[in-house]
């Protein structure tokens, strides 16, 4: 996994090319992947990597893109959140719940 990908959009492109497919999302403090018809319970995976990214025009413009993977289900997608001012709470606790690989520390 690169370091950096570009903007926002290239980067969810490029993860997608190397198998992060599912565009998991939050279902009553859950992530839910959508395209997997399965829910995922925080501790059935793990942050692979985080990239944040903020708007050349505008710094209120912010998001961070989290990489997460579920080792015993053998998935691997993308959530998406703001950073900053426009944090969704939800996921703050969502994320707060997830372990990260220890080589990404």
């Amino acid at each position: 996994m690169k370091e950096s990908y570009g903007t926002l959009s290239q980067t969810i492109n490029g993860l997608i090319k190397e198998g992060y497919t599912l565009d998991f999302n939050l279902q009553k403090d859950r992530a839910a992947a959508f395209d997997a018809e399965s829910i995922l319970s925080p501790d059935d995976f793990v942050i692979d990597k985080v990239f944040r990214f903020e708007g050349e025009s505008d710094p209120e413009d912010q998001s961070v893109l989290y990489a997460i993977s579920s080792p015993t289900l053998n998935v691997k997608g993308l959530l998406v959140n703001g950073y900053g001012i426009s944090t969704d709470e939800e996921t703050d606790h969502l994320i707060a719940r997830l372990s990260t690989h220890p080589e990404n520390h």
